[in-house]
């Protein structure tokens, strides 16, 4: 029997510690282009011992590291950022095999990558001592901002390499060490290729590692280990909630960037054109797999005939295939899992009321984009993150209803509100509970300045912007100092 071929027999290691070591697990992962099924690798996984020796390293690796020059954090993470933009190609390669990203989207997030290491370029800097009286005779208060310590941080599949380096750079920026789980589906993009970059650029060993472990294997451990004093995750509703009360119960910080039901708000006033071509963007940017990605688009009457046909026909115009086409748009699903998700969900919904319009197709893990009208907020596929290029359309009577359906979701996490007047479209803006919200634009918007997180069920904390997300890796120590004699009553 012949031995299978794998692409890159060179990304088969964990990365503990400073070392790239074969896991301790009996068991092994295979890694698969989800477009062809090629082979790209195979590793031995990581268990429980693994990454006990990895948050060990990196508790003792990280009291050197907090006390290094804030320039040469600096100096370390323009290296990095500089190797992220030589690499780039083979980045966005890998991108496109393991991720089934189109070459835009993988573009786009590498992009995105070496804009948040830049940003994380402020953080050193930021690390400073606040000096303040006291109403004490002779005493002087100072707040000193300082590292947390270790961080344990787990990554999605879906942006692999941009979810894992917003946490990664600052963390590692502000003085702190950190662990990361990669996704099983994206290992190499997720989190190997990273730690590569970081190694070449001459971080100190143990500052960072990246394990690759299997969660029936190793469980909670990642949250549960006494050591890190921050959880950094980025995934479903359902397993940040377990994440979050497994941390609060042990009384560590939880950053928690979760699910999103996100709603795109077409008013009467809306130049339609331009909205559609918007909503299709944020519908089916990579494959609608995407936290942020358009969920709900929400249609006043006056304008929903126009909206929908409009819509229908730029649809129709997609290219789907290849991701590593030029002109691919939508490139696979990660998985036949997914897949079959989405086709029930599909079936369902006319079950429930709705119209489909536009059934597209499914070949492999390749699903073509299908557009289904007349739903009302009730139904599952109105509830649920469709997390594919299934496009719901709903209509309301007004502007007072659009805001209301669009609240009406445990989630809050992106959103996007179009109107032919920005004081109109920014009122209606601010009443939507989210975290984000963008006016005349989609919902897919990234920015390394500005603070990125939702509200509700979409999570706790803030990505980006350094005057922001700093308080999800560092802490403040109060420091007293009596410069002269204190009188006591006793």
């Amino acid at each position: 029997m012949s031995e299978v071929t794998v692409k890159y027999p060179s990304w088969n290691k964990q990365y503990i510690g400073g070392e790239w070591k074969e896991g301790s697990s009996d068991k092994f992962l295979t890694v698969e282009n989800p477009y062809n099924g090629e082979i790209l690798t195979k590793i031995k996984l990581a268990n429980k011992q693994d990454i006990d020796e990895a948050y060990k390293i990196a508790k003792e690796a990280q009291k050197s590291w907090a006390d290094v020059p804030a320039y040469e954090k600096i100096s370390l993470m323009e290296r990095v950022a500089a190797l992220f933009a030589e690499r780039r190609e083979e980045i966005v390669n890998l991108l496109i095999e393991e991720s089934g990203s189109s070459r835009i989207k993988a573009g786009v997030e590498v992009d995105c990558c070496i804009a948040d290491i830049k940003e994380a370029l402020k953080y050193p800097l930021m690390m400073n001592t606040t000096m303040f009286p006291s109403n004490v005779p002779g005493k002087e208060n100072r707040v000193y901002r300082i590292p947390v310590g270790v961080i344990g941080m787990i990554s999605p599949w879906n942006w692999p390499l941009y979810l894992s380096i917003r946490g990664v750079a600052p963390a590692i920026a502000a003085g702190n060490s950190i662990v990361l789980k990669t996704a099983s589906l994206t290992p190499i993009t997720g989190g190997l290729i990273i730690a590569k970059i970081f190694e070449d650029a001459g971080i100190p060993k143990g500052i960072f590692s990246v394990v690759v472990a299997d969660p029936g294997e190793i469980g909670d451990y990642m949250v549960e280990h006494p050591i890190p004093r921050v959880i950094s995750f980025t995934g479903s509703t359902e397993v940040g909630r377990r994440i979050g009360e497994i941390a609060g119960k042990n009384l560590k910080k939880a950053a928690l960037e979760l699910g999103g039901n996100n709603a795109f708000i077409v008013l009467d006033d809306a130049d339609i054109d331009e909205a559609v071509s918007a909503a299709v963007f944020g519908k089916f940017f990579h494959q609608g797999q995407i936290c942020i990605a358009t969920n709900r688009i929400i249609v006043d009457r006056k304008v929903y005939p126009q909206f929908v046909d409009k819509f229908k026909k730029l649809t129709e115009k997609i290219k789907v295939g290849n991701p590593a086409d030029p002109d691919t748009i939508i490139g696979p699903m990660i998985s036949k899992k997914q897949v079959d998700k989405l086709t029930k969900i599909l079936d369902d919904c006319v079950k429930e009321g709705a119209k489909v319009i536009l059934r597209g197709k499914v070949e492999g893990n390749l699903m073509w984009p299908s557009i289904v009208i007349d739903v009302t907020n009730d139904m599952t596929i109105a509830q649920t993150e469709l997390f594919g290029p299934v496009a719901t359309i709903i209509p309301v009577d007004n502007e007072e209803e659009a805001i209301k359906i669009a609240n009406d979701s445990d989630f809050g996490l992106s959103g996007a509100v179009f109107s032919g007047s920005l004081e109109r479209g920014i009122r209606v803006a601010k009443q939507i509970e989210t975290g984000m919200i963008h006016v005349n634009d989609q919902t897919v918007n990234v920015d390394p300045g500005a603070p990125f997180g939702g509200e509700k069920a979409s999570g706790l904390g803030r990505y980006c912007g350094a005057e922001w997300a700093i308080d999800d890796f560092t802490t403040v120590k109060w420091v007293s100092v009596q410069n002269e004699y204190r009188q006591w009553p006793f």
